[in-house]
């Protein structure tokens, strides 16, 4: 008997902000290394540019995603994470596979089928006032700060922290989140 697992129900309100959070498979630290990171963080601004959604906040941590985004109307937020998890884990799974990394085994499910990401959605709440975007923005902001990771937020590469205070990053701009 398959054990009972909670069905994530999503309630697309169009022209609402979402908060969205994934996980690695079973919480396990498959981003710990700088490489997995930056496969994420290019694959989320590739989903980005071809899906046409308004990127607020974001920041890769070494077992989790945030993201704050803005779905453009013709797309939905299955849509834009299936774009960001699809190639992130078939590109780290046939890393692991080709130098037979031994987090391919954590990986692995009891059925024997390699897993990346948590299965389901993950967390996904919609934003319906500019406090609670702003509120939002700052928990994403500080994630890697409150987890030791970095002495300041623009000190993690792996977030929008220095795109907001409009240092040099490997990645392209946020959006604003106030107007436009």
């Amino acid at each position: 008997m398959e054990p009972h697992r909670k069905k994530l129900r999503r309630y697309e309100h169009k022209g609402h902000a979402r908060f969205l959070t994934f996980s690695c498979y079973q919480r396990h630290q498959f981003l710990a290394h700088p490489d997995a990171r930056d496969l994420v963080a290019d694959q989320i601004h590739r989903a980005r540019t071809t899906l046409s959604f308004r990127l607020f906040a974001w920041v890769v941590m070494p077992e989790h995603v945030h993201l704050l985004l803005l779905p453009a109307q013709e797309t939905t937020v299955s849509r834009i994470l299936a774009a960001i998890k699809r190639p992130s884990a078939f590109h780290m799974l046939e890393r692991w596979r080709s130098s037979n990394n031994p987090s391919l085994r954590l990986a692995t499910t009891p059925s024997g089928t390699p897993r990346f990401w948590q299965a389901g959605g993950g967390y996904d709440r919609n934003i319906f006032s500019d406090n609670e975007l702003s509120e939002k923005m700052r928990y994403i902001d500080e994630n890697p700060v409150r987890r030791g990771l970095a002495p300041n937020p623009e000190a993690w590469p792996w977030s929008s922290a220095r795109a907001l205070r409009r240092l040099e990053s490997n990645w392209p701009d946020i959006d604003s989140a106030h107007g436009g």
